[in-house]
């Protein structure tokens, strides 16, 4: 139980994949100007993260390594993640549109986005089991939807302000978005027991 634990703290703070080790950015600065669409988001990466490290887990154990195709990992994973994306995707359209339009071309983007990516790839690289890597993707994906919710709070706050011109904008999310990345990596001598 204390092992699960330190993996979901580790996953939400100090091992967060966006402020720490800088996997999904692209998304973290595009999605991140409403916090509503910025929780959206973070959801939708939530639940392809725990679904893919569940998948890849089990495409990993019974098709590549019994076949000795550990060098294909990269590739089967980026298959099974695009093909969770896209029922995601599917099911956004359906079910909640405003949300679909909302994320626009950033949710077709998850695909490709690192941090799904760089869950799967710690979870084989750590030797999880399979309840260990849904932890991890579901935790992963907890912390990559606090750190883009912190950041939007942030951001609607900063838009209100009223920054020297050449810090508006861009450059001053940049420097938002690096403030708070120290901010976590403070977590990183944290110790849990």
């Amino acid at each position: 139980m204390e092992a699960i634990l330190g993996i979901i703290i580790a996953a939400l703070l100090s091992q967060n994949f966006i402020l720490v080790k800088f996997y999904g950015i692209c998304p973290f600065m595009g999605v991140s100007k409403k916090i509503d669409t910025a929780l959206g988001m973070g959801m939708a990466v939530t639940f392809v993260m725990a679904l893919a490290s569940a998948a890849c887990w089990v495409v990993n154990e019974f098709l590549l390594v019994p076949l000795n195709l550990g060098y294909m990992q990269t590739v089967a994973f980026i298959l099974v993640i695009a093909s969770i994306v896209q029922v995601v995707e599917m099911f956004l359209k359906k079910a909640v549109p405003a949300l679909y339009k909302a994320l626009g071309v950033f949710l077709p983007l998850i695909t490709t986005n690192c941090a799904v990516l760089g869950v799967v790839l710690v979870n084989v690289q750590e030797g999880y089991n399979f309840l260990i890597s849904v932890i991890n993707g579901a935790a992963g994906g907890l912390g990559f939807t606090l750190a883009i919710v912190l950041f939007a709070s942030i951001r609607a706050r900063v838009d209100k302000a009223n920054p020297p011109e050449c810090f508006q904008g861009f450059p001053i999310a940049l420097i938002t978005a690096g403030l708070l990345a120290l901010a976590f990596m403070g977590f990183s001598g944290l110790s849990i027991f």
